[in-house]
């Protein structure tokens, strides 16, 4: 069979300002969804929290003329008490699937931030 696997990061954007630093810190338990069209036109729907160090993870095996041919990873919410805005253009990312069995397909991190900016930013 074919294997592919899907992964990324939640991220929480502290000061609001589109660069990690040392005030941003990974989101645990945020739900990322993950549609993928085979290669025969099924959907597959795939849902994935985040581990402890912010990162999703989906993963399947199939036939290999069955396999992913492009997929769209979009997160749906972040369970966090203060992060829980999306951040701009993170409505979700589209991208074709052309891995080989085994490998593995890394999507850029999703970013959630505050309502409100704490003052020390």
């Amino acid at each position: 069979g074919w294997t592919g696997e899907i992964h990324g990061r939640v991220v929480c954007d502290v000061c609001a300002d589109s660069s990690v630093g040392p005030e941003d810190h990974v989101l645990e338990g945020a739900e990322v969804a993950v549609l993928c069209i085979t290669k025969t036109g099924e959907v597959l729907n795939y849902q994935a929290f985040t581990d402890s160090k912010g990162i999703y993870r989906v993963a399947e095996t199939m036939p290999a003329s069955d396999r992913w041919d492009a997929c769209l990873a979009r997160p749906i919410s972040s369970f966090h008490e203060h992060c829980t805005r999306l951040g701009d253009s993170n409505s979700g990312v589209k991208f074709s699937y052309n891995h080989p069995s085994g490998y593995s397909h890394t999507v850029r991190p999703f970013v959630y931030r505050p309502t409100n900016v704490p003052t020390y930013c």
